[in-house]
This record gives structure tokens, C-alpha cells and sequence, in this order.
């Protein structure tokens, strides 16, 4: 069996299924657009989506800007000189301009939940970045106006759950391909210690807002939650145990959230271990996720990854011959099975697909205000044991879903 008789028939291929981007697409000519949006917070990562938004105007238009700092607002002009936007400083004015549809909320984690609120109750309709809430409460909170208002979409920043790539990892999982799953093990790491330039100390918080408690879930929240999400959305739980260990292990320059963290979950009724951890202070393995079951492993990179057979389903799929001492690297150098052989687009794309038909079909996006209070909840109690040193378990009020 070579490879491609082995996509066709492994079970890894979704049998003509559509994933939401594909549900999305097909909506387009039935559809009125384009969305009119505006977009709270233009930092790197506002910017990013309106770099995105801007290669899709069947779908969306965007018509106004928010920020607090004038350079930002300085630099999104120079970013998109062929726009003219509304602009403003406070997004209580923006959720105001009746001409705006849906906004993108892409702020300090703190500055989630207030312009979610306000858009919300303003009859507009929310993309809001990961992680969904800087707290517990916000996120019950959200939870009760959206369902106060379901004629609205909230859709959160978890963009794995429209990928192509993840989406058949989903698949395999949930169809038993990988036999018992037992163990997780993921690291998003770098070497670097996160800051960004300051033209002036006053800013230094609201710029470097990753690094301060009162702003930021840090490393958990800002990397590790994505890979969290997914174990969530893959297999349809949630952790019961969380255990963190962490510090401020290499950068010692004022910084108040951890710059190396490890949190070890456990979900009793899958019997599994999750592992994820980050540094600031090696690049080395960078991103990676594992997922390991007694028929074998998958492993992801951002926009890669491979299939990994044990012994016995590697002699019954008959893949290759004689590699069963074969070493990691030599599998990754081509003897390994890729899940999926074309390449996919940048993950936000999908998720704004998926954005645009739940506003149309009034749908709940894949990634919702429930889903997003459950990775929410995760990320808090992960930080709470981290700086407490506790064990935190999970508890009946958090089972959102």
C-alpha cells in the first residue's frame, strides 16, 4: 500500500465531508455582503487580521479603526494606504456607528470582555481574539449575552478549529484510528524575551501588556491555549486536574507573568495525560504537538504534520519495508505519513470563512462563546496554580457545554 492508496483508505480522509471553511464558501452566492467591520485594537495582531480581512472583500469591508495610542493608529494608516477608515480612541464610540456590523476585538486579554459586552449589546456581531476572557467570571458572563441575544455570533480566536490539518486530526481521533490515547505532549517555545520597543516608559505597560498580571494570562494564554483548545475540541472534554509549575527563570527585568512554564492536565474519563509546556530561553523544538495512542503518533507542526504507526499497524499497512528501528528524524525525512499533502492557508483566513457564514446563517461558529469559556476557564485555573503552587480541579459550574 503506498501513500496515496493509504490516504484514500486510512481513515485519515473525511469521506466527502465539508469543513467549515468549505460550508462557508459555498454560501457566497446566495449571500448579501460585504460585512461592514470595525477593528478594536491595532497591535500586531489587529493588523494581522485586517491583513487577512483585506484579501476578502466578497466578505467583509472594513470601515473603522480603535485604538488608544496614536502611533498605532499611525501605523494601520501606513499598513492600509488604499483604506479610509473611521477612527477612533474609545470603542464605546465605535460599537455606537450604526454602519458597523461585526467587530474584531484584538486588545490586551483584560480588555476582552468590556468591548465584547458593549458590541454585543449594541446589536453587533464579535470576532474576539483568544483566549475569550481574562477571567471566570467574564466569561460566564459573555455567556449570558449571547444567549440573550442569538441572533448575534461571538466567535473566538481558536483557529484550529477550522483547519484542514486539525480538523482530520480530529477525525482521527474521534474515529479510534490512533488506538487508545494515553498521553499529549506540546511546547510552544522561543528565545526571546517577548518585549516590544517602548518610545516612551509611560507606555510600557500597554505595550508590553504580555508581561504584567493585571493585563496578561502570559505563556498559557497566549500560546499554550490553542493547543489546550484543541485536546478540548478533539476529543469533546475538558481537563478535571490542573498542576503548573513555573517562574521567571531567565528574564529578570521587571516582567510579572512567568517566562518558562510547564502544566501537566489530567482527564479522567480519557484516561490521558496532557503536557504543555514554553520557554522564553530555547528555540530548539519551537512548536510542536504530539499526540500518542497504542496505534500510533501524530505530530504537528503549525501547517504540517505526519502519522507515525507502532510496529503492528505499520507491518499491517505495509508502508514501507524494515523501518521499525528507523529514528525520529529519519521518519521525518520522508518515511513518515503526511496527513494531508497539499498546503493550507494561514489559520485566520478559515476562521474568518467561518465567521462570515455563522453571521449569515445565524449558525454557532465551531469556536463559540461556549467552547471559549471552557479554554478560558482552563487557562485561569492554569494560572492560578501556577502562581499559587496548587492543584486546581475542575468544577460542576464550569461545564459550559
Amino acid at each position: 500500500m503506498n501513500r496515496r492508496d493509504f490516504m484514500k483508505t486510512g481513515g485519515i480522509v473525511l469521506g466527502g465531508s465539508l469543513f467549515p471553511y468549505q460550508m462557508a464558501s459555498a454560501l457566497h452566492s446566495q449571500t448579501e455582503g460585504p460585512i461592514k467591520v470595525g477593528v478594536i485594537g491595532c497591535g500586531d495582531r489587529g493588523k494581522g487580521v485586517m491583513h487577512v480581512m483585506s484579501r476578502m472583500p466578497e466578505q467583509f469591508d472594513i470601515i473603522a479603526v480603535c485604538d488608544v495610542m496614536d502611533f498605532r493608529l499611525d501605523q494601520t494608516y501606513k499598513a492600509f494606504p488604499k483604506h479610509k477608515f473611521k477612527t477612533y480612541k474609545q470603542y464605546e464610540k465605535l460599537v455606537e456607528d450604526k454602519s458597523i456590523d461585526a467587530v474584531i476585538i484584538a486588545t490586551p486579554l483584560n480588555m476582552h470582555f468590556a468591548p465584547a459586552k458593549a458590541a454585543l449589546e449594541a446589536g453587533k456581531h464579535v470576532y474576539l481574539e483568544k483566549t475569550m476572557t481574562y477571567s471566570i467570571p467574564e466569561a460566564m458572563g459573555l455567556i449570558k449575552i449571547v444567549k440573550d441575544k442569538p441572533s448575534l455570533t461571538l466567535q473566538v480566536g481558536h483557529q484550529y478549529r477550522y483547519t484542514p490539518l486539525y480538523y482530520k486530526v480530529k477525525e482521527m481521533i474521534q474515529s479510534g484510528y490512533l488506538g487508545k490515547i494515553t498521553q499529549i505532549d506540546s511546547r510552544w517555545d522561543r528565545n526571546w524575551n517577548w518585549k516590544r520597543p517602548v518610545p516612551d516608559p509611560s507606555l510600557e505597560k500597554i505595550i508590553n501588556w504580555r508581561m504584567y498580571k493585571d493585563y496578561s494570562g502570559g505563556l498559557p494564554a497566549e500560546l499554550l491555549s490553542h493547543q489546550i483548545d484543541f485536546i478540548n475540541w478533539a476529543f469533546e472534554t475538558h481537563p478535571d486536574t490542573i498542576i503548573g509549575t513555573g517562574g521567571i527563570d531567565n528574564y529578570h527585568d521587571g516582567r510579572e507573568t512567568f517566562d518558562n512554564v510547564q502544566l501537566l492536565l489530567r482527564y479522567e474519563k480519557e484516561e490521558m495525560i496532557g503536557n504543555f509546556g514554553a520557554t522564553c530561553s530555547n528555540a530548539r523544538e519551537g512548536y510542536s504537538f504530539s499526540i500518542k495512542g497504542t496505534q500510533g503518533t501524530v505530530e504537528l507542526l503549525m501547517n504540517e504534520g505526519y502519522f507515525y504507526p507502532e510496529k503492528e499497524r505499520m507491518e499491517e499497512l505495509q508502508i514501507v519495508d524494515g523501518v521499525s528501528g528507523a529514528t525520529k528524524l529519519t521518519w521525518k525525512d520522508g518515511k513518515g505519513i503526511p496527513i494531508l499533502e497539499e498546503k493550507t492557508k494561514d489559520g485566520t483566513w478559515y476562521a474568518l470563512e467561518d465567521f462570515y457564514k455563522s453571521i449569515q446563517t445565524k449558525a454557532m461558529p465551531a469556536s463559540n462563546v461556549l467552547s471559549g469559556a471552557t479554554t478560558a476557564t482552563c487557562i485561569h485555573l492554569a494560572n492560578h496554580s501556577l502562581f499559587n503552587k496548587s492543584i486546581e480541579s475542575w468544577k460542576p459550574e464550569y461545564n459550559y457545554i
